[in-house]
């Protein structure tokens, strides 16, 4: 919990904040920042820090404009943000949740490959096999996306899903080793559940965001065989990086989709 100093700390940052602008980055002209934006940051380090772990309620709305000395509007045009980012989860009647990857609403948000016939949820959760999970050096390549140093120990792993029983997806994953210690391929192959909620609830690392490319590729022998294609298969190949709070890289993902039964969907707003 916040401190009686850091609390006094915070209002009065928040009140010389409020009264003079900030420079901005772009350029000599001043810019403000908006005291509900302000109480947003403040929310999220709070997040960060692990004050309210996933799927645990925060504090009321009353609560924390007392705490932070605003008004209850300026708080809940935080909260309406960070429930916009699905950091957060209004529930009608029950109060604000931390979002958590363990929510059957959320599980989807990261997998956008959808079946041509019904949807993801009537097609049933993946069956995961886990081909390898191993420590090793990151090269120039993968330390320049996780934000490591080359030669940094990192974590390895390649999954293969089926759907109803088809293998359909190939996925190469590199993870700092240091927050996933202990991570091992039979703890991948135990979690029957979305990876993102195993790093949440396991090792505390809870992806906030991602990142994508996209691009049509051919696959190599190895590939085509775990796929169960020809390498003249024309794949969707998707490349993810997820982020954590404050935009800290915890993931690279380079993954190959088969697209004969299924299609890739993004919903733009």
């Amino acid at each position: 919990m916040v401190t009686a100093a850091r609390s006094s700390a915070v209002t009065s940052a928040l009140s010389a904040a409020d009264a003079a602008p900030a420079l901005s980055t772009a350029g000599s002209t001043p810019a403000f920042s908006p005291l509900y934006q302000q109480i947003k940051g403040l929310i999220l380090q709070s997040l960060e820090l692990g004050e309210w772990k996933p799927g645990e309620v925060i504090p009321s709305e009353f609560d924390l404009a007392a705490r932070f000395k605003v008004s209850q509007g300026t708080v809940r045009k935080a909260i309406d943000e960070l429930a916009a980012d699905n950091l957060l989860v209004r529930r009608q009647g029950r109060g604000t949740f931390v979002a958590t990857h363990a929510e059957q609403h959320v599980q989807y948000r990261f997998l956008r490959l959808q079946p041509d016939q019904g949807n993801a949820n009537q097609e049933g959760p993946a069956q995961r096999d886990v081909v390898e999970c191993k420590r090793q050096r990151a090269n120039a390549d993968i330390a320049r996306a996780l934000g490591l140093r080359p030669g940094d120990a990192v974590l390895q792993a390649r999954r293969l899903l089926r759907f109803a029983g088809v293998p359909t997806i190939l996925e190469d994953l590199w993870l700092p080793a240091g927050p996933f210690k202990g991570l091992t391929a039979e703890r991948l192959a135990d979690h029957h559940g979305p990876m993102y909620a195993l790093f949440e609830a396991e090792f505390g690392v809870r992806m906030v965001r991602a990142d994508e490319k996209l691009r049509a590729v051919l696959p190599d022998a190895a590939q085509a065989r775990l796929l169960n294609v020809s390498t003249s298969t024309p794949l969707l190949s998707v490349e993810r990086m997820a982020y954590t709070y404050n935009d800290t890289p915890m993931e690279l993902r380079r993954g190959l989709y088969r697209t004969d039964t299924h299609h890739y969907h993004n919903q733009l707003s």
